[in-house]
């Protein structure tokens, strides 16, 4: 079993999964659907993550070509509130059912925006 807490430095704290979820770690957040379904949102807003640990895993791969999709639609908007290192770029279709919970945490992590 992989040691989590190794995974998420102190440093580099996660934004959304502690306040949305309750969980520090990656590792902690693909073990549910749930948690899953958050994940891309956090590595949208948060450029420090290390997931080279889960590169294999479907869900963190799910979850990053996700975040990529997001950030190319709206990159000068994030760019903009987070100055974030760039995403790839990935044209690919978003699914705007998601579009509330995206601006619910950009709002969550600029709050003075």
């Amino acid at each position: 079993m992989r040691d989590e807490a190794r995974f998420t430095p102190i440093g580099r704290p996660l934004r959304l999964l502690p306040a949305y979820l309750g969980i520090n770690s990656i590792g902690e957040a693909i073990k549910t659907e749930r948690r899953r379904r958050i994940l891309w949102l956090e590595i949208l807003v948060n450029d420090q993550l290390d997931l080279s640990p889960w590169k294999s895993d479907p869900a963190v791969e799910a979850a990053y070509t996700t975040a990529c999709r997001w950030y190319t639609q709206y990159r000068r908007l994030i760019t903009y509130l987070l100055h974030r290192t760039p995403l790839p770029s990935d044209t690919g279709p978003i699914d705007f059912c998601d579009y509330r919970a995206f601006a619910e945490a950009l709002s969550f992590v600029c709050p003075n925006r």
